[in-house]
């Protein structure tokens, strides 16, 4: 599929902490303490730069953020979100890579180099062993120690924490539980937070589009949870929230088809078709209606396609669909 099809984790983390009040709730329980009490957060302007290889977007996401220091001097917040569900053992140098490239970009006219904090946001499952400094990589001898470059990072494990733990106000902690339960074996079991969240929120048309983002990245984001897991959970813990799920199905597959026909302009038309008929098929049926894909692959038709990812919306079943094209 196209990356902005299958790259859910990157999506949902830019959508989220985009926005200008998340991004400075964020900042503010998650910076070290002594960092946070050296800026000022009324400042905070994410930034739309970003600085991952191209190779590595599968792997990461990042944001940068614009602050000022309380004696009003510049300086920069980068925050890297690891989507593996392992963690990186070179993610320093990486981390030194992208520091070096905001240096690049964003030079002080005095000449000299701007503070940059970088935090690392990780929500895999094994427990997080890595050094978090550069140095703690070295493998030499003590006394070269001196000549090689060293700086540390602050690791937001979302996994450690409880979900009670998790601070912020209720958008931000209903990203952050989001990101940490969407690796759950058990699916949404140990999630009811998240559910006790949405019902907070005042259906403003605003939030109403953030709890459509945090649905559909629990769904796209996650290998155990289909749109049927989800209709359940909300069923059990938030009864009202099913009428807006239902709406949101329908905008999903929506979304899935224009996604893959405008990827398709790119890609050629019969692989846009087939990256909306993949999403469709995930969000409407999860793993039931994937089982489809080996054989739609084998269409070569482009009305048997569009046939298809247009069915996806009105049957009722996986074999409703196969009917379509058998």
């Amino acid at each position: 599929m196209a990356e902005t099809l299958t790259n859910p984790h990157d999506r949902f983390f830019r959508q989220s902490l985009a926005r200008q009040e998340v991004a400075t709730d964020f900042l503010r329980h998650y910076l070290p303490p002594e960092v946070a009490a050296q800026v000022n957060l009324s400042s905070v302007q994410p930034q739309a730069d970003t600085f991952i290889d191209e190779s590595l977007h599968a792997h990461y996401s990042d944001l940068l953020f614009s602050v000022r220091l309380r004696d009003n001097r510049p300086a920069a917040v980068y925050v890297l979100f690891e989507h593996k569900s392992y963690p990186d053992m070179n993610v320093a140098i990486q981390l030194l890579r992208y520091m070096v490239r905001i240096w690049h970009r964003w030079p002080k006219a005095s000449g000299g180099l701007q503070p940059i904090i970088p935090l690392v946001v990780y929500h895999g499952q094994p427990e997080w062993r890595i050094p978090l400094n550069l140095a703690g990589m070295y493998d030499g001898p003590s006394d070269l120690l001196g000549y090689f470059p060293d700086f540390r990072y602050w690791l937001v494990d979302l996994t450690r924490f409880s979900d009670a733990e998790i601070k912020g106000e209720t958008m931000l902690r209903l990203a952050l539980l989001a990101m940490k339960h969407v690796y759950d074996e058990h699916g949404l079991e140990q999630a009811t937070a998240l559910f006790e969240l949405m019902e907070k929120l005042s259906m403003t048309e605003s939030t109403a589009e953030f709890v459509a983002t945090v649905l559909r990245y629990l769904v796209t984001g996650s290998s155990t949870i289909t749109e049927d897991d989800l209709r359940a959970a909300m069923e059990k813990q938030w009864p009202e929230g099913v009428v807006i799920m239902s709406t949101i199905a329908e905008n999903w597959i929506q979304q899935g088809i224009q996604q893959g026909i405008q990827q398709g302009i790119i890609q050629g038309r019969r692989q846009g078709l087939l990256d909306a008929i993949d999403l469709g098929l995930k969000l409407r049926f999860g793993s039931a209606g994937l089982r489809l894909l080996p054989e739609i692959r084998r269409i070569d038709d482009l009305e048997m396609l569009h046939a298809v990812y247009e069915g996806i919306e009105t049957v009722e079943s996986p074999q409703d669909l196969q009917s379509i094209y058998n």
